[in-house]
């Protein structure tokens, strides 16, 4: 079976970065568009939908916090994944890109 490339959207990408706070702490700032980090290959990201509104203090908590344990990161992560794709449906931008 041939590996499929992931999927790509600089519109999706701006969506989430349109959102105006954190979907983990929710601190109204500037968000970054962050990436799952699970089922990616080396130095490649997964599809641009698996993304989350996050600031950078909490982009940074998933990425490489020594606080949480892997699991409880990908859980945070996925937590903020689903929040993200509620809050781009609430604000009907989902169905725009």
């Amino acid at each position: 079976m041939a590996k499929q490339r992931p999927v790509r959207s600089s519109a999706w990408l701006d969506a989430v970065r349109s959102i105006d706070h954190c979907m983990l702490c929710g601190c109204v700032c500037q968000v970054q568009a962050a990436h799952r980090n699970e089922g990616k290959g080396k130095s490649q990201k997964v599809d641009d939908c698996l993304t989350a509104a996050l600031c950078p203090a909490c982009h940074a908590e998933i990425d490489q916090g020594k606080n949480l344990t892997r699991e409880q990161r990908r859980e945070r992560m996925n937590h903020a994944i689903v929040e993200t794709l509620r809050e781009l449906a609430r604000q009907n931008l989902v169905g725009t890109i």
